[in-house]
This record gives C-alpha cells, sequence and structure tokens, in this order.
C-alpha cells in the first residue's frame, strides 16, 4: 500500500484526480450499498440525486486519491494550489485579537487539503482516530505531523487525553479543527436535524467553545473545474453556541449544511450518516 500512496503523491494534481475519479465511478458501479446509500441521501436531502450522483461518484473517489496527494507532497506545492480564498479576512480579525478558533471542516471537497492549508498558517491541533490499517494510520500521521508544533505533533488521539489536550492549547489561544459529521460514540451525541432527517451529532464543538470561549468557524477547500486548484471558503459563526448540547449541535449542522449546498456534489454521501451507533437511544420521531 505505502508504495501506491506514495506515487499518488508525487502525481500532478490533474493525473491524480482523473485517477481518483476513474475508482470511484468503479467503486459506484460496483458496489450497491455504496451506490443505494448516496443516492437515498441526496434525494432526502433535497437534491437532484440523478444529477449528482455520477458527479458524486467522482469526488468520493478523487477525495480518496487526494489523502495521499495532500498529506506526502511538499506542503509548499500542496498550498500553491489554493487559487481563491473566500473570508479569511474574518478569520485574520478574530487571529489579531488573539482569538482561539474551532474549524468545522466536515467531509466536503478537499478536507485534506484544507487542513494542510490551515496548518501553513495558523498553530493548530486535530483530534485523530487511528485508521484500522496500520500501514495507512502510519503514512497518515507522519503527512499531518509535517510542520509540527514544537512538542512533535499536530494531532490529539480521539480519547479523554486528547480531549485534554485541545482544552490547553484553544486556552492558550490556538486553533483546532473537528470533523462535524462522524457518527460519535454513545454518550458523545445528540439526534438532532440534518438535512431534515435525524442524524446522531457529535457534541464537542459545543463543549470545547463553552470551555475555552473559541470563536467557531465553518470551512472547506471547494475542488475549482479541471484540476484548477482549490477555493478555501469560511463562514465565521458570530454568536456562540447555544448552551443546550442538543441546540448546539443543531446549530453546528446547520452551518455544516450552509457549505454542503455551496458544492453539494463534494459532499461524502455515501457515508451512512444516519446510522445508530451501538447502544444508542432510537432517534426520535
Amino acid at each position: 500500500m505505502k508504495p501506491l500512496l506514495r506515487l499518488l503523491a508525487w502525481l500532478s494534481l490533474g493525473a491524480n484526480q482523473r485517477l481518483g475519479a476513474a475508482a470511484g465511478r468503479i467503486a459506484f458501479l460496483l458496489s450497491a450499498r455504496l451506490r443505494a446509500t448516496a443516492a437515498e441521501n441526496l434525494a432526502k436531502a433535497g437534491f437532484d440525486s440523478r444529477a449528482l450522483l455520477p458527479q458524486n461518484a467522482r469526488h468520493m473517489g478523487m477525495g480518496a486519491s487526494e489523502l495521499a496527494w495532500a498529506l506526502l507532497r511538499p506542503i509548499d506545492s500542496v498550498t500553491a494550489l489554493v487559487k481563491d480564498v473566500d473570508g479569511w479576512d474574518a478569520v485574520e480579525r478574530l487571529r489579531s485579537a488573539n482569538r482561539p478558533i474551532l474549524f468545522i471542516t466536515p467531509h466536503l471537497g478537499g478536507y485534506d487539503v484544507a487542513g494542510r492549508w490551515l496548518w501553513s498558517r495558523l498553530p493548530v491541533l486535530a483530534m485523530y482516530r487511528p485508521h484500522k490499517n496500520a500501514q495507512l494510520d502510519e503514512l497518515i500521521r507522519e503527512g499531518r505531523n509535517r510542520g509540527a508544533a514544537p512538542d512533535g505533533t499536530n494531532v490529539a488521539p480521539a480519547n479523554r487525553a486528547g480531549v485534554r489536550m485541545l482544552l490547553t492549547h484553544l486556552r492558550h489561544g490556538g486553533c483546532s479543527i473537528v470533523l462535524p459529521d462522524q457518527v460519535p460514540g454513545v454518550g458523545e451525541g445528540e439526534w438532532v436535524d440534518f438535512f431534515g432527517r435525524q442524524a446522531y451529532t457529535m457534541t464537542l464543538p459545543g463543549r470545547l467553545q463553552r470551555a475555552t470561549g473559541a470563536v467557531v468557524v465553518f470551512c472547506f477547500a471547494q475542488r475549482l473545474p479541471d484540476a484548477a486548484g482549490f477555493r478555501m471558503v469560511f463562514r465565521v459563526r458570530e454568536e456562540p453556541l447555544p448552551e443546550d448540547r442538543a441546540l448546539a449541535a443543531q446549530a453546528v449542522n446547520e452551518g455544516v449544511e450552509a457549505l454542503v449546498r455551496i458544492a453539494p456534489e463534494q459532499y461524502l454521501w455515501a457515508y451512512n450518516r444516519y446510522k445508530r451507533p451501538a447502544g444508542a437511544p432510537p432517534a426520535p420521531r
């Protein structure tokens, strides 16, 4: 696996994305489950699944192939392909006031490109859940720890110790990235609306903000057509998240929805976002 991932990293962005797009189309053709999940999620979210499904298959594949490209290439060559930035001036104002920032980055567009771009500009510590594949996990850690903080790492483990690391980092004026659309474990989420359906949604962003006073900023790296690069999009939430856990999770989902509507074909619709974790209470009607 390592030689393949390193090969993907050294391809041009165009070659990498073409290969990823082809792999995504093949995956959708071979997997009825992937195809059905993406089509159902698109349709129930109010999008034209017939029109967007082929595009979504391509972008799903590109998201996978870009992982190696974003993490293992020289950082400057990755960030140089961010051709446009929308909303960064508001982030700069927050940083000039020494405000800690909690970046909410869903599985939309080039999410590892977004991470590398942020890491190149800000002191960022992000939570990371180890991958089941040991070789892939090693490469992801290697990529995300390039240009690391003085303590030698850009990532915190997805456990209580990692949460304590994030709290300390944010309280000292740092920044963090949270992927908000992974299904959390029992006791770590609330059933709230996401595109018109109940989704078990993590409450971590609200807890981190209440404990540190960090400002929530929704962001993603939108793929530009014809391998032209990426556009970074930032949307600052001016008011704090509600203190109520469920209302805070709902506010996070609404911010994610607003980003997804910018480029719905680039969202990871094939992920079973609406599943019920083992041991979790059933979703309310």
